[in-house]
């Protein structure tokens, strides 16, 4: 009895949630979070919307939202423990692809924190009451 109670504990181990190994991988800070990711529609395996209880298999494809980033990863290794972030990376690979559309997202975004025309100082009294009454004259002149 004691081979057939290892054996369904060797299969249980293979056997991970996705919400559990997304935890695990360090993508999300919680699986509480990872479950909302999931639910939400952040988190594709293989192309399709799925549920936090899928079990993901090595070299599934899963794409996923994490902040402005949007990742492709290729699933390398499955645990259910969260462990240093240099055990973590070793779980998947993220896709040349992926890394090239990151990146230029990223500089999109840098260059458009320029745009962004900001004042020198905040203004004092007098010039948020003018501010106030322009606002104010705007909405009744309707």
């Amino acid at each position: 009895m004691s081979q057939s109670s290892n054996k369904l504990n060797k299969e249980s181990a293979s056997k991970i949630r996705l919400d559990k190994w997304l935890w695990a991988a360090r993508f999300y800070k919680t699986r509480n979070i990872a479950k909302e990711a999931i639910d939400g529609g952040k988190v594709h395996l293989n192309g399709s919307r799925c549920k936090p209880g899928k079990e993901p298999k090595v070299g599934d494809e899963l794409r996923l939202r994490v902040g402005w980033d949007e990742k492709t990863v290729i699933v390398r290794a499955l645990s259910d423990k969260r462990q240093k972030a240099e055990v973590a990376q070793q779980l998947y690979e993220e896709t040349a692809n992926s890394i090239a559309r990151r990146e230029a997202s990223a500089e999109q975004r840098k260059a458009l924190r320029g745009a962004t025309p900001r004042p020198e100082r905040r203004p004092d009294k007098k010039q948020r009451r003018d501010i106030m009454k322009q606002k104010a004259d705007f909405r009744f002149d309707d």
